[in-house]
């Protein structure tokens, strides 16, 4: 592998994937340069924007809408103390009630998200 190339891995919903086969198949081009080619268009023109995120649901952690100081360290995979120290400094989102924190899954989630 070339040292400009890195390994990319990504599920794709399966009406992209049929129709990124057809278009390698018309073309005769391999779909990792189709894909490339598409993209650096997107990001060219600064037209690329996430739109949805999805998060699979690990069997440590419930589907509830709202977390524990421990869940969400689970959820994060970090100690309590560094979602403590994170949540007190004002870089996560969590609400206190007396000496207990809570926290939205959906906030974190997309806190997450944005990088």
């Amino acid at each position: 592998m070339s040292s400009e190339k890195a390994p990319l891995f990504v599920r794709l919903p399966k009406q992209q994937v049929a129709a990124l086969d057809r278009l390698a198949g018309r073309t005769g081009r391999p779909k990792q340069h189709l894909l490339s080619e598409l993209l650096a268009d997107r990001l060219a023109s600064g037209a690329l924007s996430v739109g949805r995120v999805e998060v699979a649901n690990s069997p440590e952690v419930t589907g509830d809408e709202v977390l524990t100081l421990e869940e969400a360290a689970t959820l994060f995979k970090l100690s309590q103390e560094a979602i403590r120290t994170a949540v007190e400094s004002g870089h996560l989102p969590g609400r206190r009630f007396g000496k207990d924190w809570r926290f939205s899954r959906v906030a974190l989630l997309n806190w997450l998200a944005r990088g």
